[in-house]
Formats: C-alpha cells, structure tokens, sequence
C-alpha cells in the first residue's frame, strides 16, 4: 500500500509540473515579444542609417508574430489567465507602442524638433490608453479573460504599429526616398491619426468568429489577389501596408455606415427615458 501511495504521488507531482510548465510556454512566447520590441528600440537609438532602420522595423514585424502566437498557444493549452493578459498588454506597450513610436521618430520626425517628439509621445500615450481599455474589457467581475468579441474599440496597437513599420519597409524599397522632407509632415499626420484611432470609439473586426463560410472565401481571395497586384505593380514591400491599410478603411468605413443607425438607438433611448407630458 505505501508503494502505490508514493506511485499516486509521484504521478500528480508529474501532472502538477506539466501544468507549470504549460502555463510558462505562453508566457515566453510574450516574453519573446518584448525581447524583440526592446532590440528594435536599441536599434533605433544607434541607427546609423536606413538599414539599421529597416532592421528595427523588421524586429518589430518579428514581435507581431509571437503576439499572434502566444494567445493562440494559450488557448490551445487551456492556460489563459488574467496574469496573461496583463503581460500581454505591457508586452504590446513595448513592442507596439514605445518601439515604432522611437524608430519613426529616430527615422524622421527628429527633424520637427519637439514637435516630432511631442507626436512620438502622442502614439504611445494613446497606446496605453487603448491597452488599459481593452484589458478592462476583456475581463469579467473575477478578473478572468472573457472571450474574444466580433468587434474590438479602437484600432488594436499592433495594428497602428504595423503601419507604421511598413512605411520603414517601403521606405527600404525605395532607396530612402520616402524619408526624404517633404514626407515629413504626412508621417506626422498618419502617426497623430494611427493614434487619434485607437483611442476612438471606432470599431474593428477582430476575425475572432472566422467560419468557413462563403464571405471567408471570397475576403481571404480577394486579399491575397490584391497583394498579388500591389505586389507586381509597385514593389513586395507594399504588400503589408496596402493590407493594415485596407483593415483601417474597413472599420472606418463600417462605423461611418452605422452612423444612422446608432443616432436612431439614441433617439429611441431619449424618447423611452422622456418624462410623459403634464395634463393641461
């Protein structure tokens, strides 16, 4: 009997460190993330030239994989946590936020001076702000993560910081034309509208609820032969701005449709709260 209790014992011992060790692998996923986030801001500040820029922009396409994959991974073990989403969130600060908010502003926006510096901060700021609404969102009375709704407010960080990105990788294929100065001002006024976005009430399609389903179809075909076009008229490098591009415009452009509809929510609501009229 003392043997098959040590043998019972060992056994949940095993069960109990798989666990840990489950719960870990999400988290180095993250962890990878930041590492990524925090070589693109030392490249940043010791860039000597486009290329040392274009490598920093590519870590930071690097950090959007692992984003992608640590929630996946979490999922898939059944080791979501609120201690998860919380990592995630400082994660996405540091890859998303403070990252690209550097390098554009090492790249370029350093020649507005404090202005420049002023937008960089801009982006960050609101990328917190939009992080800290999420997480509270995501979360139930208990603290646990909810599931993931259809449609998300404001433009995830990942998304505005992989625009920003792939204007350093378009800038790459075109021989540094792009960072030449009378860009200047247009970045300027994409990063203080990337950053106007995700603080917004706009709403965003999280392709959390993709079905196999005749719209999938014909929106994964239209993607891929667009970027096919995109791809051998301009350049390769276009590919991933013209699709965080064509994401932007979906949501603006939904939320701009469902205008009339929400005024008329409203409406109704004033009218149901209306006191009734007092007898003459």
């Amino acid at each position: 009997m003392g043997k098959r209790k040590r043998r019972r014992f060992r056994l949940r011992k095993r069960r109990l460190n798989l666990r840990r060790t489950l719960f870990l692998l999400p988290n180095l996923v993250t962890l990878s993330s930041i590492f990524c986030g925090f070589y693109a801001l030392v490249l940043s500040a010791t860039a000597r030239g486009d290329d040392d820029f274009f490598r920093a922009a590519l870590l930071v396409v690097f950090a959007m994989f692992f984003d992608m994959l640590d929630g996946r991974v979490a999922r898939a073990t059944k080791t979501e946590s609120a201690f998860g989403l919380q990592l995630d969130s400082l994660a996405d600060l540091v890859s998303f936020g403070a990252a690209p908010a550097l390098l554009i502003y090492c790249w370029t926006l350093s020649r507005l001076g404090v202005l420049g510096m002023f937008a960089a901060f801009t982006f960050v700021a609101c990328g917190a702000i939009r992080l800290a609404r999420f997480n509270v969102l995501s979360m139930d009375a208990s603290g646990a993560p909810k599931a993931p709704p259809k449609y998300i407010v404001g433009l995830p960080i990942p998304g505005a910081a992989g625009i920003l990105v792939s204007l350093i990788v378009v800038n790459n294929a075109v021989e540094g034309a792009l960072g030449a100065q009378q860009y200047v001002q247009v970045i300027l006024a994409v990063m203080l509208g990337l950053a106007w976005l995700m603080v917004s009430s706009v709403r965003f399609r999280s392709f959390k609820d993709l079905r196999l389903n005749v719209r999938t179809v014909l929106s994964v075909a239209f993607a891929i032969g667009s970027s096919a076009v995109v791809s051998t008229q301009l350049e390769p490098a276009f590919v991933l701005l013209w699709l965080l591009g064509a994401y932007v415009t979906l949501g603006i452009v939904e939320w701009l449709i469902a205008i009339p509809k929400r005024l008329r929510a409203v409406a109704v609501r004033h009218n149901s709260t209306a006191p009734p009229p007092e007898p003459e």
